[in-house]
């Protein structure tokens, strides 16, 4: 099939004095005819490329399919006299929600079946629920095309019925007020889906009611209640500063003010009885923890409960009513900070491994003694362990089970700490089958990274990369600046004017695992999404020699453009991350990072690019006119492939097998790179 060739339609592009062509601007159009008809000839082509590899595909799918248990249950979590819990059926894409009252034992109560909700669709995802209460109310948010505006929906719990009345293009935050119908929600604006507006509504009520609207540009909206279910707050966020207002949650009194706005200031309250508890920044960039009366809130009235520590990060915090669990990041590993509240003394939860992920869990009891945490690493599969605070003896509540005769001890992982370009270590966590790997520089290599919004790659277990590991691969996590690993400067030197640490990092990691021999030179690849797609496009103009392969998902690639445009799907929110183009110096920056900006005639590596259609972050044209000027400008003759879901968005395929056919055809293209001609070929990867 002959390689799709866009048309060129040069669109001039003036800024500062400055001007660009684009030739294919006019792709950021969905309802084209012409834009759907070379998608689509693209996908043909994808699919075209990657047909001799349809039997590995195939292959490896069932693999993975293979170590899933198809019948399988989270660990229930009780809250207001219930245990509530999700599981899956054999053969079913989606989870079944479910409840048992007081008992595990009990009889369970369906609350909602996703696989009877997805019937007909060719995209859904149940993303969120809350149950007022009384028990006797539902409220449950939907996504139907993967744009992220959801539709919210009502089911009477004791009749079982689900109300005609439903309200759209909502973001998935709800909070209940007590003993009432009485529903909180959030407004997205259509054209940049911007949760904008808090909103009430009774049941019953043909009015719903605004209690808020952030009209700053910037900032996105949120509401959700206390733990102690005696505060509803309402929160306005953008990346570097926050602002809440709160409400009793027994009456319908309007919302008061927390702390107004000042910018810079994160602060993240939770009412714990008689006072609020308080993570902030105000003078700790690394966070700190307070906490104050409910009726005095000003910073001069905080009581330091855990002081500013430059070389601790304070991720999240647990309160109960005796105990606060908090969350904390040093040298890079997640560790846990018990304290109890009459004496606040604490103690430490000890880590388990070297390397590894930790989280705190589903609590939504504030009265109880039990603290539940989520764990992994990359040899370790997903477990729930409950946690007696009291004595911080753990239980395994739930472990998710990998069939296809696993065993851990076949794996290593290590962690190795990585100099970048000006001499800051970088820690790097990886991860091999024992039986496949020597390491004498002849592995191939798997390198993933994101590198933004403060955002961290843990250790995470995977049994879909087993089918890497098992065929000789490398896997490594790089985490590096833009990320919070390190601590807020960690973020904050891979952000905005400094941004092109994160690309630097990323490649100096590659290029010193080849030369501690854990991989070969002429077989390292690359892989992320979104805002690390991003980052795949900026190594792929920056070092196109060193990667034999990139994947990039959903990428971020065309940034001068996008940010220059506010109408744009979360633009404005996003100048504190990448800075505001209108500003000359941010657009000179960014022009000179920019994937799309910075194609060259030169030689590209093999690369595979996806995108979804109905992308709410990342728009469908980025990725698409990405892929036209490479093949534009490319010298080389290496695989470029662009596929793009047509009935998905940010997250792509909804149910869990399909995203497993999704995982199959990527690692099923880095095999066919590395293969280098015909997969039928006998090549020991395969």
């Amino acid at each position: 099939m002959k390689i799709p060739v866009a048309a060129k339609k040069p669109k001039i592009l003036i800024k500062h004095g400055d001007k660009r062509i684009d030739n294919y601007f006019w792709m950021n159009d969905r309802s084209n005819p012409e834009v759907i008809d070379y998608l689509k000839k693209e996908n043909s082509y994808c699919k075209s490329v990657l047909k001799p590899t349809a039997k590995l595909q195939d292959k490896i799918y069932r693999e993975m399919k293979s170590r899933m248990r198809e019948e399988e249950a989270t660990a229930p979590y009780f809250k207001n006299g219930y245990w509530y819990y999700e599981r899956y059926e054999k053969k079913k894409e989606h989870p079944i929600f479910c409840r048992k009252k007081e008992t595990v034992k009990a009889k369970e109560e369906i609350l909602i079946d996703a696989n009877i909700r997805a019937k007909k669709m060719d995209y859904y995802e149940l993303v969120s629920f809350s149950i007022s209460q009384d028990n006797e109310w539902l409220a449950f948010a939907e996504d139907l095309t993967g744009r992220r505006l959801y539709r919210i929906s009502f089911k009477n719990l004791k009749s079982g019925k689900i109300l005609s009345e439903t309200i759209e293009n909502a973001g998935s935050d709800m909070a209940w007020l007590n003993k009432t119908n009485t529903f909180f929600y959030t407004k997205k604006d259509l054209t940049t889906l911007r949760p904008f507006e808090v909103k009430k509504w009774t049941l019953g009520d043909k009015k719903h009611h605004t209690v808020y609207t952030e009209k700053d540009e910037t900032f996105i909206c949120g509401v959700s209640k206390s733990k102690d279910d005696n505060i509803i707050f309402s929160g306005s966020y953008s990346s570097t500063t926050t602002e809440f207002r709160f409400k009793s949650a027994n009456d319908d009194k309007p919302f008061r003010i927390f702390l107004k706005k000042q910018k810079g200031h994160e602060y993240y309250p939770e009412s714990s009885g008689d006072i609020f508890v308080i993570k902030t920044n105000h003078k700790a960039s690394n966070f700190k923890l307070v906490s104050c009366p409910l009726s005095k809130r000003e910073i001069k009235d905080w009581k330091i409960i855990q002081k500013h520590d430059p070389k601790v990060l304070i991720e999240d915090f647990e309160v109960y009513e005796k105990y606060l669990a908090v969350q904390e990041k040093k040298d890079g590993l997640t560790r846990l900070r018990i304290y109890n509240t009459k004496s606040y003394r604490h103690r430490f939860i000890p880590p388990f491994e070297q390397t590894y992920t930790l989280y705190l869990g589903t609590n939504p009891e504030w009265k109880s003694t039990t603290l539940r945490v989520g764990y992994s690493s990359l040899t370790t599969p997903h477990t729930t362990y409950d946690i007696d605070l009291k004595n911080l003896e753990k239980v395994i509540a739930g472990q998710t089970k990998v069939l296809g005769g696993f065993k851990a001890k076949d794996y290593k992982s290590e962690r190795v700490w990585i100099k970048s370009h000006d001499g800051v270590k970088v820690p790097v966590s990886l991860v091999y089958h024992k039986d496949h790997f020597t390491k004498r520089g002849k592995n191939p290599l798997l390198l993933y990274a994101y590198g933004s919004y403060g955002s961290n790659i843990d250790p995470y277990f995977s049994s879909a990369r087993l089918s890497l590991l098992n065929r000789g691969f490398v896997f490594a996590i790089a985490h590096i600046r833009g990320g919070e690993d390190l601590g807020r400067q960690w973020y904050d030197n891979g952000k905005l004017l400094k941004k092109k640490n994160t690309f630097h990092d990323f490649i100096a990691c590659a290029e010193s695992l080849v030369k501690m021999k854990y991989a070969d030179k002429s077989k390292v690849f690359a892989m992320c999404g979104s805002a690390g797609g991003l980052l795949m496009g900026a190594v792929s103009n920056m070092r196109p020699d060193l990667w034999r392969g990139i994947i990039s998902n959903v990428p971020f690639v065309d940034v001068v453009t996008t940010m220059l445009d506010d109408t744009i799907p979360l633009t404005t929110g996003e100048y504190d991350e990448w800075g505001n183009p209108n500003e000359l110096k941010f657009y000179k920056y960014m022009k000179s990072y920019s994937p799309y900006d910075n194609i060259a005639a030169k030689n590209y590596p093999a690369m595979m690019v996806t995108s979804g259609l109905h992308d709410s972050q990342v728009q469908y044209w980025e990725p698409t006119k990405y892929v036209a000027k490479l093949r534009e400008l490319k010298t080389d003759t290496n695989i470029l492939l662009l596929e793009t879901n047509m009935k998905a968005g940010h997250g792509g395929a909804s149910g869990r097998f399909e995203q497993l056919r999704e995982i199959a055809m990527e690692y099923t293209f880095l095999l066919f790179v590395l293969a280098q001609t015909s997969i039928s070929k006998n090549i020991n990867y395969i």
